[in-house]
């Protein structure tokens, strides 16, 4: 007989933020996971196999690889072992698969990560240090121009597929991302977006940059619940300044915001938050749900 608040693994999904597909693939590979079965072989999880997929994405972030987890957990000894993830050789091969402008491969690589990990967990630990790779890589090879246009128009072709796809399943006010720089591809945005969307948060993505004036039009006809807006390394003050005129939560993003913070704040815009990374934009979404 099962427990009445056993919870079927969409609901374990929604709780935990790990897709259900990333949760049959800790349990048929690598054992992390045990549910109980209905006499139909749906599956069934409790309260604990929360905190087990709590416990386990702890240890992600702290950079074990997925097959280490299991040994992590069941170790007793209170001493801090040494994590030899996996994400140096992933990065490095999808550098080589860049490198080679090879689509299947590049495809192959991110699905099977994907499939093991949380979106939060890649961004952080191979998509993030791939990107910063690849910008030091690209000011002194000769193949940079091409490399970039074949990897972005991958990445952005891949993420917005995601997106895509997650949305269709997603109720509410989306979140409005947008940026202002004038890029053909904003790496940052994407991921953002690739963040919130497999967090449960619909969005709506502005890629090209539109002025504050305009962003007022697109807010007053979406509705959304906060908008996210990705700068420059050079911040107009005055630019921004519109954005007064709307009370919804306003996150401001971007490598240099907290270099200039205390000018961002002069602005004195309501209900404004500011985040550096996509990770740190899913957090204070997810802290203001």
């Amino acid at each position: 007989m099962h427990s009445e608040d056993s919870l079927p693994i969409g609901e374990l999904a929604r709780r935990t933020g790990v897709n259900p597909v990333t949760l049959r693939a800790w349990e048929r590979r690598y054992g992390l996971l045990v549910p109980e079965r209905t006499p139909k072989g749906h599956r069934l999880y409790s309260t604990l196999h929360i905190e087990r997929v709590q416990a386990i994405l702890q240890w992600l972030e702290r950079g074990a690889s997925v097959s280490q987890v299991r040994d992590l957990l069941e170790n007793r000894d209170e001493t801090s072992p040494r994590l030899e993830g996996d994400w140096q050789a992933r990065c490095q091969q999808l550098i080589e698969a860049i490198a080679d402008l090879a689509q299947r491969s590049l495809d192959q690589q991110l699905n099977q990560a994907m499939a093991l990990y949380p979106a939060s967990t890649l961004c952080e630990q191979l998509l993030l240090p791939l990107l910063e790779r690849l910008e030091q890589r690209w000011r002194k090879h000769f193949d940079a121009s091409l490399e970039q246009a074949f990897f972005h128009t991958w990445l952005r072709s891949k993420l917005g597929a995601r997106v895509y796809h997650d949305n269709h399943s997603l109720e509410g006010p989306p979140v409005l991302l947008a940026t202002t720089l004038d890029a053909p591809f904003d790496a940052q945005l994407w991921l953002c977006a690739w963040l919130l969307s497999s967090s449960g948060f619909a969005v709506e993505v502005l890629e090209q940059p539109v002025g504050c004036k305009q962003l007022l039009h697109a807010i007053a006809r979406l509705a959304p619940r906060a908008l996210v807006l990705h700068l420059g390394p050079r911040i107009d003050l005055q630019a921004l300044a519109p954005l007064r005129d709307v009370t919804l939560t306003k996150l401001l993003g971007g490598a240099s915001v907290f270099i200039n913070e205390e000018r961002l704040r002069s602005l004195e815009l309501p209900a404004l938050q500011l985040f550096e990374t996509p990770q740190g934009a899913l957090r204070l979404l997810q802290q203001s749900r």
